[in-house]
């Protein structure tokens, strides 16, 4: 029986996350400013900290066995503004620091230290077929720069003897939420909206074998360091809206110009049409296994268990 701490627990990933802990029988503490509005159950507890004022509840950090970092403001949720640019830094590099601070500077049992991360790190596509691996360098761009960051500041926690493993996490795909919600909305009245030309390729994962990830490289104690938490078979753009269309009797595609992406969007466009091709190499040489590797796969279990 461990206790696993976790933030980020209230978003989409965190709270398919603590379905898949609690069925192992974990007990969870999740770190929440709002104490408030969340109620604790036999499995679930709740415990306060607030990045912005630097203040954490240490004896959550002392009762925990490993920490779980998903914290961080969504990339796409506003326009990226100099302002929430910064957020979109600051609630990762930030949240990082408190948490090794913490534990820098206060007795406990912790052994293994999963973080979120990005598949932002990697940039655009600069060569045709050629599939990111963990070893490359940072992209010099926003996103990439952003990841680096957040990484170095939870790799810290290594020189305390803490076993750090760095999820870099593609486009998640749920039957509750996020980008399937988005790309599935306009199919409902037959329209398929492919984006720009529809080429871009997409590292897309099902949440849950994002949330097996997480818990192989808990529980395997020879695992270390960033991995790619992708499918192993990305699609380009018009390949997944066509997947998805054709759950309804009737469709239409429809191409998105670019210049209309980038009024509705702004500088975040760059995501939408940004091509990268991320290999899951590293994550199954490690043992892990998908239960959704294909595209047709994962929309079928999604379509299946669809709200």
């Amino acid at each position: 029986m461990k206790t696993i701490l976790i933030t980020g627990g209230t978003g989409l990933v965190g709270k398919r996350l603590i379905e898949h802990l609690v069925k192992k029988n974990y007990n969870i503490i999740v770190f929440t400013r709002n104490i408030q509005n969340v109620a604790p159950s036999y499995k679930v507890q709740y415990a306060l900290w607030n990045v912005k004022e630097g203040t954490i509840d240490i004896t959550a950090i002392k009762k925990a066995d490993a920490i779980i970092h998903l914290a961080g403001a969504g990339v796409m949720d506003k326009k990226w503004t100099t302002e929430y640019k910064k957020e979109i830094e600051e609630s990762r590099t930030l949240s990082s620091k408190l948490l090794v601070d913490t534990l820098t500077n206060n007795d406990h049992k912790v052994k293994v230290l999963l973080s979120a991360s990005a598949i932002g790190w990697y940039g655009a596509d600069k060569l045709p077929n050629h599939f990111f691996e963990e070893t490359e360098p940072a992209d010099t761009e926003f996103l990439g720069i952003v990841c680096q960051k957040w990484e170095q500041a939870i790799t810290k926690a290594e020189a305390l003897g803490i076993r750090v493993c760095k999820l870099r996490t593609g486009i998640v795909l749920s039957s509750v939420g996020g980008a399937y919600k988005e790309f599935k909305t306009p199919t409902k009245f037959g329209i398929a909206p492919i984006l720009g030309n529809g080429s871009q390729i997409i590292s897309w994962i099902h949440i849950d074998d994002l949330c097996n990830q997480y818990l192989h490289l808990l529980q395997n104690e020879n695992t270390s360091g960033s991995y790619n938490a992708v499918a192993p078979e990305p699609v380009c753009n018009k390949t997944l809206t066509i997947t998805i269309a054709k759950k309804n009797k009737f469709y239409i595609p429809f191409y998105v110009p670019t210049f209309i992406l980038k009024i509705m969007l702004g500088a975040r466009c760059v995501e939408i049409l940004k091509s990268a091709r991320v290999s899951a190499s590293k994550i199954l040489q490690s043992g892990f296994a998908f239960n959704y590797p294909s595209i047709i796969a994962a929309v079928d279990d999604i379509e299946a268990h669809k709200n």
